[in-house]
Formats: structure tokens, C-alpha cells, sequence
């Protein structure tokens, strides 16, 4: 089918009790792997990439191969700008025909970034296109998005009532502990501010850096409103070391195609698992 946004995506999410995975790609064998996992398990999907992979291929690329894998597949697939930084790039990646936006100005001041995730939905929606905001900084380091430790803060609840009134954005990634790569020891989520910005805000709640948090606090996160969860550095490591494992065994071979398959197959088996992990498997 086509590709959807995931505006219905997350509210039915929303509605059944469920999160919707967000993975990460960096190149074809990725977005392969992603949607082949979420057909073989009847489950929707949102394939994001960031402005650092964006920097790597073009998001006119990006939007090409997840357009032509998702008119093959029967389950929905959105494509989405991650930690978009600029009013720019969200226009760009819309007119390629990327089908849901992420505008993060959560390093800016609270007003700063009330009137840029404005602008951004006002654009975006204008073009029916969904707009992901977010409210408290999540740390750590994915692609050219930086937090570092001083810089990190928890999701106020109040201000995120407050922000997604002012913002009218579609979704919230929230602040509660979580940050991007790999931690150094277990996270520790504050499961109480989630619970107080799900009182407070109707929309979307939006999980950031799963890589590495335990499948029972992902779970467990998912039933106090987290509808979507997002990984990508895990993707990054399942491809590499999949091609690793291949080269190793067969340290003559020289076809891209070879090892590039094994990469994929890799990044398939653990999409599968996410999703399992995430209770959206035959939600589609």
C-alpha cells in the first residue's frame, strides 16, 4: 500500500493500549529489513531517519526506497523525519514525501520552542502531514544529535500540557531518564512523570533512546501511554555485526549483495523482537 502518516497510526495505538516501533535506517538493506519484519508479523511501522543520515543520502532517496518497499507491503508504513533541527529540512522532507515530521527544539528555551514547533505545524499541517514535538532533553549522542549529561532534562508535566496546547503538535517525546545510544548501566525511567504527563496531555506519548532499555520497562512504559518507541542504535549494531559474522565466515567474499543480506537479515530478526516487545504485532 501506499504510504500512510502516523496520525490514525498512533491514536489507534493510543485507543487499544499498544506502541507503534520506530526504527531507524541508514541504508536499503535497512529499510528492507524493517518493513519485511513488520509483514511477517502484521504490524504497523514507521522507518525514521535523522538529519546526520540525512546528510548521508538525500531524503528525496530515503522517501523513493520506503515508497516503493511499502507499495509491496499490506500493512501501513510511515516514514519520518527524527529530531528534525530546521524549518528547512522539514519542508524538504516533506515535499520529498516523508509522511510524518519530528521538530525538536527542546534544547531551546520553552518559548523558543513553542514558536518553532508552531511554525512547523502550521506547515505541516497545511499538508495533512503530523508534527512530533518534544519537551525535556533526552540525552546522549545519535548521528549529529548531541545531548550531554549537563544538558539533560526530565518533561515538566504542567509545561507539557502547556506546550501542546500552545503547539497543536500531533505527538510528545517525552524526558523520563531515557537517552540515545547505548547506557552505561540500566536506565533508570521515571515512571511517575509519565504517568502525570499522560493526565495531562490527550495526545501521543512518545518514547526516545530504547535502545538498551530493558523489553520489561518498554513494556511497561507502553501501558502507562507510550504509543510509539523509538530504536535506532541496536539497528545500528545488528546491521554491522551481521555483516561482520559474514565476512568473518567468508573472508574472501567481495559482493556487497552478500554481505550486505546478512546485514539485513540481522536488522530483520531484531525488529521482529521490538516489535513483539512493543504489543503491536497483528495491529496493522
Amino acid at each position: 500500500m501506499s504510504m500512510v502518516t502516523t496520525k490514525e497510526m498512533l491514536l489507534k495505538a493510543q485507543r487499544e493500549g499498544y506502541a507503534v516501533g520506530a526504527f531507524n535506517a541508514e541504508n536499503m538493506e535497512m529499510v528492507q529489513a524493517i518493513i519485511a519484519a513488520a509483514e511477517e508479523l502484521g504490524a504497523p511501522v514507521i522507518i525514521q531517519t535523522t538529519p546526520g543520515t540525512l546528510n548521508y543520502a538525500s531524503p528525496e532517496l530515503f522517501s523513493a526506497m520506503a515508497a516503493e518497499e511499502a507499495a509491496k507491503a499490506t500493512v501501513p508504513v510511515a516514514l519520518h523525519l527524527d529530531h528534525g533541527n530546521s524549518f528547512e529540512l522539514a519542508a524538504r522532507a516533506m515535499k520529498a514525501g516523508y509522511t510524518s515530521i519530528m521538530i525538536d527544539g527542546s534544547k531551546e528555551k520553552f518559548e523558543d520552542n513553542v514558536k518553532i514547533s508552531s511554525e512547523v505545524v502550521k506547515m505541516a499541517h497545511a499538508m495533512g502531514i503530523p508534527v512530533e514535538g518534544e519537551l525535556g532533553t533526552v540525552g546522549g549522542k545519535e548521528d549529529n544529535h548531541s545531548v550531554s549529561e549537563n544538558e539533560k532534562t526530565y518533561t515538566d508535566p504542567a509545561e507539557a500540557e502547556e506546550f501542546a496546547k500552545l503547539t497543536q503538535v500531533d505527538s510528545l517525546a517525552v524526558g523520563i531518564g531515557n537517552a540515545h545510544g547505548f547506557y552505561k548501566g540500566v536506565p533508570e525511567l521515571k515512571f511517575d512523570i509519565l504517568e502525570e504527563t499522560k493526565k495531562r496531555v490527550s495526545i501521543p506519548i512518545v518514547l526516545h533512546g530504547a535502545s538498551g532499555i530493558p523489553d520489561g520497562d518498554v513494556k511497561k512504559a507502553t501501558g502507562l501511554g507510550i504509543c510509539k518507541v523509538n530504536f535506532a542504535t541496536e539497528l545500528r549494531d545488528a546491521y554491522s555485526k551481521g555483516v561482520k559474522e559474514y565476512l568473518a565466515a567468508n573472508p574472501d567474499t567481495f559482493d556487497p549483495k552478500k554481505y550486505g543480506a546478512a546485514g539485513k537479515e540481522s536488522v530483520k530478526k531484531l525488529v521482529m523482537h521490538k516489535i513483539e516487545v512493543c504489543n503491536c504485532a497483528g495491529k496493522a
